[in-house]
């Protein structure tokens, strides 16, 4: 399910304005006395980052890690704006004997990704669940196909992790650095960005004023009346971007007119087995999370999902197991791939897998959390980068769950940028444009 995504720049904003405010009263005194202006200036300073991170749920944390880690951006200033009150502190996750309905399912290559941040260690002391096998099929009953691990020499196929755990984890990671970076629990209001006067050399000893009205930084204003300055917005502020909203990028994409229902559920026996059946309505999906229990995302219309999420514990697990098993069609009795894996003509060789019989995922008993329905929607954005401005995670893409890409793609994107940021700084280059495409044309994503 690898797949490449080419990021695109532009620099369609060369200008964005906030509404207007009278800064005073008709009975203010003025400040016209140079120890107020230098105090005034002082302060701005101290607002002063290098990037601004508009978003610190997974995706913008871990930029922040992987940020925090590298030689040559380990010594940058970073602010981070969000309102969840959770981070600010260090541990928010308690000990329940449920696994919470949101969850991820985490690629290798996303782990690996954690390892060299730092943060995978965090996550093992919290529950979550690798998986070696995985089996997809189609009500149908036509045929059926298995993936193992050892297929690819891989030890597992993925790791399903609730996104609290994620979140704690890199949370903590970024906590146990000595990293320059201050949380801010507010709300992006607006975002203010001047054109670059290309024509002044760059000067560190300018002043946040002069810096501002020059085009080297941008000015952001939050619900709490708090105003900050930085070199690099990154808009990791999810599918309703309000970074990408104020800086003006288009998007493209459409509403499925289908929901997702997700919910715990639990079985007799311990689940190690991601499997996935494709109903008339849409794909059902089953995820072990550890122990006994597994993780249902189940895609249907809009009013089925209101009826299934209302109906009582009983009919729900009902539903559940014969959309699971038997239900809209017969077992398939052979492998999608007859003999050999879909590209076993090119290798010349036969999977393991290719010959494992279908089963029969382990039989649901309980209900293990509230069941909860959100919208499907695909958005992309047609450009990812403008000038001082860079979006990652679902502000810059907002896929289905049906290939369990979404937030991996936003652990790429963090990856890439904090790669981007470093090779930039080791050549001299403007923080903030680094992923300008009119002036480093070389720095495409892709991954």
């Amino acid at each position: 399910m690898n797949r490449t995504v080419a990021r695109k720049f532009g620099s369609n904003v060369n200008r964005l304005r906030i509404p207007w405010r009278q800064p005073f009263s008709n009975d203010a005194v003025p400040i016209s006395s140079t120890s107020n202006a230098a105090n005034l200036e002082k302060e701005s300073e101290d607002l002063r980052y290098d990037i601004a991170i508009v978003g610190g749920g997974m995706v913008g944390l871990a930029l922040a890690c992987s940020l925090a880690t590298r030689p040559l951006t380990k010594h940058l200033t970073v602010a981070i704006i969000d309102s969840n009150l959770a981070l600010r502190r260090k541990h928010f996750i308690e000990k329940e004997v449920h696994p919470d309905p949101r969850v991820s399912t985490v690629t290798p290559a996303t782990i690996s990704f954690f390892k060299d941040i730092g943060a995978w260690q965090y996550v093992e002391q919290h529950r979550h669940a690798y998986f070696d096998k995985m089996q997809v099929w189609d009500y149908t009953g036509l045929g059926y196909t298995k993936y193992n691990a050892r297929d690819a020499n891989k030890e597992v196929l993925g790791c399903v992790v609730e996104n609290k755990v994620l979140l704690s984890s890199l949370l903590s990671r970024l906590q146990d650095t000595d990293f320059q970076k201050k949380i801010y629990p507010s709300r992006l209001t607006s975002m203010s960005i001047l054109p670059n006067s290309s024509s002044l050399e760059v000067d560190s000893t300018l002043s946040v004023t002069a810096s501002f009205t020059h085009g080297r930084l941008a000015k952001l204003e939050l619900e709490d009346g708090n105003s900050l300055y930085a070199k690099l917005v990154v808009g990791a502020d999810g599918g309703k971007s309000r970074v990408r909203e104020l800086a003006g990028f288009r998007t493209t994409g459409w509403n499925y007119s289908q929901n997702a229902i997700i919910c715990t559920v639990e079985h007799a026996v311990e689940n190690h087995c991601a499997w996935q059946r494709f109903l008339p309505a849409g794909p059902i999906a089953l995820l072990p999370i550890g122990d006994k229990f597994s993780n249902i995302v189940w895609t249907m219309n809009p009013k089925e999902s209101s009826e299934f999420k209302s109906m009582s514990e009983d009919d729900f697990l009902k539903a559940l197991n014969y959309a699971l098993d038997h239900g809209y069609g017969p077992h398939p009795t052979s492998s999608l791939l007859g003999n050999a894996d879909i590209f076993s003509w090119l290798k010349g060789v036969v999977s393991r897998s290719a010959n494992d019989c279908f089963e029969i995922p382990p039989k649901v008993v309980k209900l293990a959390s509230e069941r909860m329905a959100f919208p499907l929607s695909l958005r992309h954005a047609n450009d990812y980068a403008s000038n001082r401005v860079v979006l990652i995670g679902d502000a810059a893409h907002t896929v289905h769950p049906l290939a369990g890409q979404g937030v991996n793609l936003g652990f790429g994107d963090a990856s890439t940028l904090s790669s981007v940021i470093s090779e930039g700084i080791a050549v001299g280059t403007d923080i903030g444009e680094v992923c300008n495409r009119t002036n480093h044309p070389h720095n495409i994503y892709c991954y």
